[in-house]
Parts: structure tokens; C-alpha cells; sequence
């Protein structure tokens, strides 16, 4: 419907509504049942059942699913196995556990921040004003706002005075709209250029209004936006990618493994029955159990630190995502700036311009006197927090008057005001009378091209120099006049009053940057992040901004939504790189943007209040939307909130997340390096017909209790020193990129040669007179060995630096969870009931002796690895 065109009367007489009383309370019952309640629809939430089941189809649970079948059959058939089963069932249940456990924590963090949303409005039914629930509210009903009321649907105002709203949430643009009821308004308009219209969501930040609502929930301006968000899909993070990948890769390994090893055991001999159990320990040698535990419980508690650091994850991989980012596109007002206009600069007539902060002579302090005089913002703080209420232009006037040591109480108490003409778009002015000693006096404020004064030829050369000054500057500009009175004016119109007045001087203002924002673009780029500002605010405003921060650099172009509406998306993909700011944009603008930098391989964040920022928030690698200003939609869109709205919480989480993610290396590192050895070790030991080394319950154990225990302590390592001076990792980097496929290669070849060497002397060799070599000895050999190897390689990981200038006690938990499982890889051998349950047998003083030599041998030759690398850089650099 188009209700910008249409005459009010018959928007009523469509509506079925009352222009005095509005619409009865049956009346409103019936549309509420027949339209629905006015709310945005939620997207649906997974089911407990779905999400089991997404969890079920992960290419390593059905790997062990199918070992766990296998070793049930062989359990019921044999009598073998049953441990084996529960073992590997309780670790797919522990995984799925886990992973749900913290997908609810995250949904119930988002359902704390909606409920900040609810508010009431006042409406006028059966002819009587009353306050309702905002969602009870449906066309047709009368409503009545005014400053600091948030908008609760799409209306058309049937009467104003001096109206302004903030649609920043809608159109983001961040400086409020006039609003005229009596506006001619065509379709064709923009919604920011709807001047007769409110829409949901917005906020009114001066004067007042009654208004007939037109639309209601998912079918107002902002609803439409949030339908949107359900066409666009969410990708996979670029961990989630990776971790498939490696699954893929396991398996086959698995598989290819798994058939030449019962080929090559038939081939020896070997029975149908002996083959499957060694396939079943082939796949569970291949899957690293843990491996999903540890990511959970890295990335959770990244969660905890980043809520520290104010920040909420909804999404539990963004946290590894974030720390990939390698472009940020940021919105300007409250995230890079304050989202507080302030006066930057002042001039009054017969003195030179000054900034604020230096000391004011007499005239300026009249001047900025006048300005709050001819003022409608109030500011109260109340515990120490500020409460603005009126326009933001206005409120940096008594924000600075407050600054200077006075108060506007104490000025209207001295000038008393006595008339009002209130400011419209047409004039661009506002006049008040004051009553003063020595009789009255009228201040004029505005727009300069609009002031009525009477400039001699170099006083006007003067003041439109200086207004060129300041608005090179992006600073917005507000002239003052006056004109004194013996008497009060007959004649109260705006033609005889607003004529012929003294000019007294001009403020510029602008929403400054946040202090830490500067800082925070320069970390960004120090750590390879590209900072890109999409607003919707004008084009030089924003560049100043930007260019002040940072952000718009020598060679960096800025461009306007209309400006990119005229390129196609090749052109854009393909020229992309070369724009730092984009002012005046559409939410598909917004779209295609995070898109044009994602086909040029990067990870791309995004942040966001609005429902316009909703789809964007959505398309993105990283959606983040912000915890203060953020509406539902865009909170639900997004895949963390920043609670404090602020960029560098924004580059802190960054920090965080690549930290998460270096630890998510480190635990792949440690227990792929055991997995590969596990599947090298059976394999060679069969193929040369020694018989299998180690079965598959020991290998579960080795799994959980080695790697596991200590495992879980990675999660807690402290970031690197130079964590954020590196680029992020590429998007289509593998994972094993940057060294870390070398690393566990060459480790899984020690692991695989130091057990062999255990598992031979056990099972051929004599080294002992009291315990002879057989198979049993060299299977309790492997399986020693492969554990404590297993357990000291997790002090290799946690650093590129020794272990010794790190130090072992630098993380306690991990140092004693690795003391912990090395006991109880010993127990499990010393303890005869225990031991008989998982095929081991007593071994001599010689033979822990070298197992012990033979455990601790991967972390010595680590160790000397390391060495020599830190010596080789050392000299590159002295050399550089």
C-alpha cells in the first residue's frame, strides 16, 4: 500500500479506524488475531533431534559408529571387544554432548540481550489514551510519541511539531530526520526522504507526534528487511572447512590402510576374524576421538574470554573466525565514532577561530551562551551516566556549555524565555525571546546561508571563509544572531522577527572518533587487516572521519551508494581493493560489498545495528552486531554481539580468536602427530609379520587418557608475544599450512620409530633374565611407549620456543593433567586386574628403563630442532 500518498481520511476509511477515538478493543482483537502480533518472526530454532543429528553425520563419528559396530559384532560373536564398544560409544556421546551444551549457552546469551528490547507505547483506543505492550498494537490504531520514544511500527503522522527521528537503525544515516505531516511524498522517494512517515524501529528524538499505524511487524520497512535475511545462507567457517577436510583425509587414509593391511594379513595367514579386529583398530587409530572435545572446549572458552572483553558468541566457530579476519567492514557512528555530536570549533565575531578546548574570551563565552539559550535538549546524568534527551545537534551545545562550567538551568534562570519559534525544515531557523535586565533580547539559530543579517562586505568575506574552514573539516555548522528589544515584540511572526539581526557568530560539530578507535585501525593493519567504513552517512562526513582514524589512506578512494549502484559486481570484485569508504549505502549495497571480498579470498567481518545491516550481518564470514544500539534482527543475524558497540572490541576479539585458533593448531599438532604414527606403526609391524603391536582398546586409551587428559589443557595457552603482528591465515590455506604438515610428519615418523624399536626389543630381543622377550612384553612395550611419547609431545606443541625458556609450571594445568596421564599409563600396567582387561603384562626395571628413554626421546630431538631454527633466524636477522 502506498501510505506516503494517500490523503489521511482515506487511509482511515481503509484502515476501518476513528480519527479522534481510533479503533474500538474488539476491533483491534480481531485485526491482532487475523494479522498476528506486531513482531519480527524469529528464524527456527534447531530442534534437539536435529541438532544430534548434525552431529551424528560428521564424517569421524560415522567412522567410529562403524568400528563401534564392528567390535560389537565381534564382541557378541567372540566374546571380544566389549570394552572397546563402550569406549567409543561414551566418546561420541561426550563430543555431541559438548557440542550442544554450548550451541544452547550461546542461543540463551542472545535471548538475555532481546528481552532489552521490550518497551510499551502509548495508544488511543475507544477514545481513552493507554499504554500497551508494543507487540499488541495493529493498523489502524492511533498512537502518540514524543522525544525518546522508540517508534513500535510504520505510521503515517496525521499531526506534528517540530518532529525529528533518528533512522539510523533503518537507513543509517546518523544525524535525525525532520519530519512534516503535511509532506508530498511519491513512492519513487527513499525511505530516508519519507518525510510523512515513521518507521518501526526508529528512535524520536524531538518534539512530538500523533500518528495512524499502517503496517505492523514482519510487513513494516524493517520487517521486509529481516524476510531478506532468510535468502541469504550462511557459509561454513573457514575452520569448519579446514576440519572436514581433515576428516576426508583421515578416512581415506583409514581405508587405504585398512585394506592393504587385511590384504597383506591374509596374505600371512591371518584369520577373517584377527583382520577386522586389526581394520577396527586401523579406524580408530585414524580418528583422533578427542580432537572434536578439545576444539569444543578451546573455542568455549575463547567464549569466556571474549565475554570478558565484551563480546557475546553466538556462533562458536566465529570464534576461530574472527581470528582469520583479514578485512573488517565497520560502520561509522557509535562503532568508530561516539555517537555523541560535539562542538569542535568556535568563532565569534572579532575574534579568531578557536578549538573548544582552549580557554574562551568574553565574546565566546556569550556566544556559546546564546546557543544554549536558544536551545530544547536537556542533559541529566544520574549515577554518573548521561541521559541526553532532544537533538544531538543541540545537545553538544549544552554538553559544552556543561564542559565550561555552567549549567542551562542557571542561564534560563538569569534570561528567562518568553517566546518560541520553532524550527521547521523550510526555514531552517529557530528564534526564541528572552527576558534580560535591560529588556529583551531574540536569538536566531541555524543554518549560515539562512541567517537573516545585515553583513557588511568584509564581515560576510570573513564568516563565509571560516565556514568554508569548518565544513572542509566535515564539521556540521550552526550560525548564531541576535537582535535586542526594550519591549516585547508585538509582531511575534517569523518574517518580523527573524530580520535584521547582529550577527554574533558559528560553531562546527562533528561526532567525533573514538579515542581508542585510531589505536585499534593501527593494530588492525599492524596484524594484516584491511579496515573498511560502510555507512550510511554523507560521503564527506564519513572520509573526514575515516581519513582522521586511519582508515582512508594515500591511494584509498571513497564512494557513494548511487556511485555504486552504476558498476556491476565484476567491476566491483574486480576494483574492490582499491575503496576504504562507501557512504549513503543500501542494505544490498551492503550485500555485495562483503561478497566482492569474499571472491577475492578474504575473511571478511562485519558489523552492524540495524535491520539493514541484517542480511550483510548474515553474508558475511563474521557478522557482528552491536549489544547497545543492535535491533533484534541484526543480533539474530550476526555471529556475536559487541555489548559496548565499540571497533576496538572488535580487534580484541580478533586478538582472542587468533589465539583459539593457534591452540586449535597446537592440539592438532600434538594428537595428529600420535594418529599418524598409530596407523605408520600397525602397518609396517604387519606387513613385516610381527603381529600387531597394539589393539584397538589400547589405542582408545592411548587416545583419551595420553592425548586426551593434557589435551584439554591446550585450550588454556597463553597467545604468543607476536600474535597480532602477523597476517591472518589465507581462506583457502589448508590445515596444515604454514609448517604445520612438516611438523606432525616428522613427529609421527619418531613415534613410529622409537615403538618399533620398544614394540621389536619386547617381542625378539632378551634384555632381561626374568622377563623373556614375547609378544605380550612387546604389545606392553608399544603401548608404553606410544603413550609417554605421546604425553611428553604435548610440551613440544606449546610453543616455537624451548620448553625450557617457556617453562614447564608456565601452564600448571597442563604440567600436571600430563603428570597425571603419565601415572596412569602406568598404573594401568602395574595394577594386574586393570592390566589383564587391556592385554598388558608386568615388564623388568630394563625394560621401563627404555621405554622411558625411548618416551622422552621425541620431546630431546623437538628440543634440538628448535635450537637450531632460533639460531638460524637469529642470524638472518643480524644479517637483515
Amino acid at each position: 500500500m502506498k501510505w506516503m500518498e494517500k490523503a489521511i481520511q482515506d487511509i482511515f476509511t481503509a484502515l476501518n479506524s476513528n480519527e479522534s477515538k481510533g479503533l474500538t478493543t474488539g476491533a483491534a482483537t480481531r485485526k491482532k488475531i487475523e494479522q498476528g502480533a506486531n513482531k519480527f518472526e524469529e528464524g527456527q530454532k534447531e530442534t534437539l533431534l536435529a541438532k544430534i543429528g548434525h552431529h551424528l553425520l560428521e564424517i569421524t563419528t560415522i567412522i567410529l559408529l562403524v568400528a563401534a559396530a564392528i567390535s560389537l559384532y565381534l564382541a557378541v560373536t567372540t566374546g571380544y571387544g566389549y570394552p572397546k564398544v563402550i569406549v567409543i560409544l561414551a566418546i561420541v556421546v561426550l563430543n555431541m554432548v559438548l557440542g550442544i551444551y554450548q550451541e544452547n549457552n550461546a542461543e540463551r546469551a542472545l535471548e538475555a540481550l532481546q528481552n532489552m528490547n521490550a518497551h510499551m507505547t502509548l495508544v488511543i483506543r475507544d477514545g481513552v489514551k493507554q499504554e500497551i505492550d508494543a507487540t499488541q498494537l495493529v493498523p489502524g490504531d492511533l498512537i502518540e510519541l514524543g522525544a525518546g520514544d522508540m517508534i513500535p511500527a510504520d505510521a503515517r503522522i496525521i499531526d506534528s511539531s517540530s518532529l525529528q527521528v533518528e533512522e539510523s537503525a533503518l537507513t543509517g544515516e546518523s544525524l535525525p530526520v525532520e519530519k512534516d505531516a503535511n509532506a508530498i511524498v511519491t513512492e519513487a522517494s527513499p525511505l530516508g526522504d519519507r518525510f510523512n512517515m515513521l518507521f518501526s524501529g526508529c528512535l524520536v528524538t524531538g518534539g512530538r507526534a500523533r500518528a495512524i499505524v499502517v503496517e505492523t511487524g514482519m510487513q513494516t520497512e524493517m520487517g521486509k528487511i529481516a524476510s531478506l535475511i532468510n535468502a541469504t545462507k550462511k557459509t561454513e567457517t573457514p575452520l569448519q572447512k579446514r576440519l572436514k577436510e581433515l576428516a576426508k583425509r583421515l578416512s581415506i587414509v583409514a581405508l587405504v590402510a585398512g585394506v592393504l593391511v587385511f590384504g597383506i594379513g591374509l596374505w600371512h595367514g591371518e584369520t577373517m576374524i584377527e583382520m577386522l579386529m586389526i581394520a577396527v583398530s586401523l579406524a580408530v587409530a585414524a580418528v583422533p576421538e578427542t580432537l572434536p572435545v578439545i576444539v569444543t572446549i578451546t573455542l568455549a572458552y575463547g567464549v569466556q574470554n571474549m565475554v570478558k572483553k565484551n563480546t557475546i558468541i553466538r556462533r562458536i566457530p566465529a570464534v576461530e573466525t574472527i581470528g582469520n579476519t583479514s578485512v573488517i567492514c565497520s560502520d561509522k557512528t557509535g562503532t568508530l565514532t561516539q555517537n555523541k555530536m560535539r562542538i569542535q570549533q568556535i568563532w565569534s565575531v572579532g575574534v579568531t577561530p578557536k578549538k573548544v578546548e582552549e580557554t574562551f574570551s568574553a565574546q565566546e563565552d556569550t556566544l556559546l551562551e546564546m546557543l544554549s539559550l536558544s536551545n530544547n535538549a536537556t542533559i541529566e546524568v544520574t549515577e554518573g551516566v548521561e541521559n541526553i534527551i532532544g537533538d544531538p545537534t543541540e545537545s553538544s551545545i549544552i554538553r559544552l556549555l556543561g564542559e565550561k562550567g555552567l549549567t542551562k538551568k542557571e542561564l534560563e534562570q538569569k534570561s528567562p524565555r518568553v517566546f518560541e519559534l520553532p524550527f521547521d525544515s523550510e526555514r531552517k531557523l529557530m528564534t526564541t525571546i528572552h527576558e534580560v535586565e535591560d529588556g529583551f533580547l531574540a536569538i536566531t539559530k541555524g543554518a549560515f546561508d539562512r541567517i537573516p543579517v545585515s553583513f557588511s562586505e568584509e564581515l560576510l568575506e570573513q564568516a563565509r571563509e571560516i565556514h568554508d574552514q569548518f565544513a572542509e573539516k566535515a564539521l556540521r555548522v550552526i550560525a548564531v544572531a541576535y537582535k535586542r528589544y526594550t519591549e516585547m515584540p508585538v509582531d511575534l511572526t517569523a518574517e518580523a522577527l527573524e530580520h535584521d539581526l547582529t550577527f554574533a557568530g558559528m560553531v562546527g560539530m562533528i561526532d567525533p572518533p573514538r579515542p581508542e578507535s585510531k589505536r585499534a585501525v593501527l593494530e588492525a593493519k599492524k596484524a594484516g587487516i584491511k579496515t573498511v567504513m560502510i555507512t550510511g552517512d554523507h560521503i564527506v562526513t564519513a572520509s573526514a572521519i575515516a581519513r582522521e582514524i586511519g582508515i582512508l589512506e594515500e591511494g584509498d578512494k571513497s564512494i557513494t551508494g548511487v556511485e555504486l549502484a552504476e558498476m556491476s559486481q565484476e567491476e566491483l570484485e574486480r576494483t574492490v581493493r582499491d575503496y576504504a569508504v562507501y557512504a549513503r549505502v543500501s542494505p544490498e549495497d551492503k550485500i555485495r560489498i562483503v561478497q566482492a571480498w569474499q571472491k577475492n579470498g578474504e575473511v571478511v567481518t562485519m558489523t552492524g545495528d540495524g535491520v539493514n545491516d541484517a542480511p550483510a550481518l548474515k553474508a558475511a564470514d563474521v557478522g557482528a552486531a552491536m549489544g547497545i544500539t543492535g535491533t533484534d534482527v541484526s543480533k539474530n543475524a550476526a555471529d556475536m554481539v559487541i555489548t559496548d558497540d565499540n571497533f576496538a572490541t572488535i580487534v580484541d576479539a580478533v586478538s582472542e580468536g587468533r589465539t583459539a585458533y593457534e591452540n586449535i593448531r597446537k592440539t592438532i599438532y600434538f594428537l595428529l602427530s600420535t594418529n599418524f604414527s598409530q596407523i605408520f606403526i600397525m602397518f609396517i609391524a604387519i606387513t613385516l609379520g610381527w603381529g600387531a603391536p597394539v589393539v584397538a582398546v589400547q589405542l582408545l586409551l592411548i587416545n583419551v587418557v595420553a592425548d586426551g587428559i593434557p589435551g584439554f589443557c591446550l585450550s588454556r595457552e597463553k597467545a604468543d608475544a607476536n600474535v597480532m603482528d602477523r597476517p591472518p591465515m589465507k581462506k583457502n590455506s589448508g590445515i596444515f599450512a604454514n609448517g604445520l604438515g612438516a611438523k606432525v610428519a616428522t613427529q609421527a615418523v619418531v613415534f613410529t620409530v622409537v615403538t618399533l624399536v620398544g614394540f621389536y626389543v619386547g617381542r625378539f630381543v632378551d634384555i632381561n633374565a626374568t622377563i623373556g622377550a614375547s609378544a605380550d612384553v612387546g604389545m606392553t612395550m608399544a603401548f608404553v611407549i606410544l603413550a609417554w611419547s605421546s604425553v611428553s609431545h604435548i610440551f613440544n606443541v606449546r610453543s616455537d620456543e624451548s620448553i625450557f625458556k617457556i617453562g614447564f609450571l608456565s601452564n600448571k594445568p597442563l604440567f600436571f593433567s600430563a603428570m597425571l596421564s603419565m601415572v596412569i599409563i602406568l598404573l594401568m600396567v602395574l595394577i594386574p586386574p586393570v592390566a589383564n582387561m587391556f592385554y598388558l603384562v608386568p615388564l623388568s626395571l630394563t625394560h621401563w628403563l627404555l621405554a622411558f628413554g625411548l618416551s622422552v626421546f621425541p620431546l630431546i630431538f623437538v628440543e634440538i630442532q628448535k635450537a637450531v631454527k632460533n639460531r638460524k633466524q637469529k642470524g638472518d636477522e643480524k644479517y637483515a
